[in-house]
């Protein structure tokens, strides 16, 4: 015979998930125009691509019909043979072409300007900024070799979940740039008075690149989130700040702070020409500029066309010859 049922505990409800915490206004707008961003940016990467498979299918109806239009098999033959020797010649030239990038890359790093991309930061961004990040630093090796005169590249830093997302770049470990997984202060303890971090929060302009000195660029994709982060850093390790020059030359509509590749490509521009402005108009996009400056550019660019188009046939074509682009 069974005993009476026994009363089983009630058991405690679960506790609601945790909510995410209320955004102020301010950062929920923040927060939609960079979605917006990245939806447009997406977009126009999907608009790029089905460009691309566009160009190549008219292409290649293009060679079909030529090919069908050939009156006999010899013909048909030569086209195919021309094909081939252009086909040729441009991997001759690409073969050469990068010959001549790794010359130029070998000789910065034996003499060429230094500048180091501070990569301590990775536990204050999210995967998707380090994956930013890591886009970045691609282009900037890829910038540095098609440039006259690179700069001798430093990746300081390269330790732990950074280290990890751009040991996955295909070919990274092939890079002509010195590699350190310990800080700049360590790596190049020996010339701590050279060193100089580029920050916009410095008083210090910076007038001229110095052959001796070291230039460091925050490595950081914050969204305006740290501010005044890598002036502490270089106050309490006691090295020398400064700032680029931007506010001579234009406004900016928004914050001075600009990407990694963005400074990095301004300073290799600089050392091309040495021009600030000629540097800054022709890397910081329109859209971060105020319009009066953009109608400048603009302005300046038409003013220049025109010189050419009046100019006399001969004259024209020295200014394409000395042109620098």
């Amino acid at each position: 015979m069974e005993g009476p049922a026994q009363d089983q505990p009630a058991l405690a409800p679960e506790p609601p998930p945790p909510q995410p915490p209320l955004l102020s206004k301010n950062a929920q707008k923040r927060l939609l125009k960079q979605q917006r961003f990245e939806a447009k940016k997406a977009e126009k990467k999907a608009q790029v691509k089905e460009h691309k498979r566009r160009e190549a299918e008219r292409r290649r109806r293009e060679w079909e019909e030529t090919l069908e239009g050939a009156a006999t098999e010899e013909e048909r033959s030569r086209l195919v043979e021309s094909r081939r020797e252009l086909r040729r010649e441009r991997m001759e030239k690409r073969s050469e072409e990068r010959g001549q990038k790794l010359r130029r890359l070998e000789d910065a790093r034996a003499g060429g300007q230094k500048v180091v991309i501070d990569l301590e930061f990775a536990h204050l961004m999210s995967a998707n900024e380090i994956n930013s990040l890591c886009q970045q630093i691609m282009y900037c090796y890829a910038m540095n070799g098609r440039y006259e005169y690179p700069c001798h590249l430093w990746l300081t830093g390269c330790g732990g979940e950074m280290g990890a997302q751009l040991r996955r770049i295909p070919g990274f470990d092939k890079w002509l740039v010195e590699k350190e997984d310990q800080s700049y202060i360590e790596a190049l303890q020996d010339q701590k008075e050279n060193l100089v971090y580029l920050t916009a929060d410095s008083e210090n302009m910076l007038d001229v690149l110095d052959q001796k000195k070291v230039y460091i660029i925050g490595g950081l994709v914050d969204r305006n989130r740290w501010k005044r982060l890598t002036m502490k850093k270089a106050e309490e390790q006691g090295i020398q700040t400064a700032k680029l020059p931007i506010g001579n030359y234009l406004k900016m509509s928004s914050s001075q702070v600009l990407t990694v590749n963005q400074v990095v490509e301004i300073l290799l521009k600089f050392l091309e020409t040495k021009d600030w402005k000629e540097s800054f108009f022709h890397v910081i996009p329109q859209r971060k500029r105020c319009e009066a400056d953009s109608i400048e550019s603009r302005g300046e660019a038409e003013e220049e066309e025109n010189v050419e188009d009046n100019q006399p046939e001969g004259n024209k074509e020295c200014v394409e010859v000395l042109s620098p682009n």
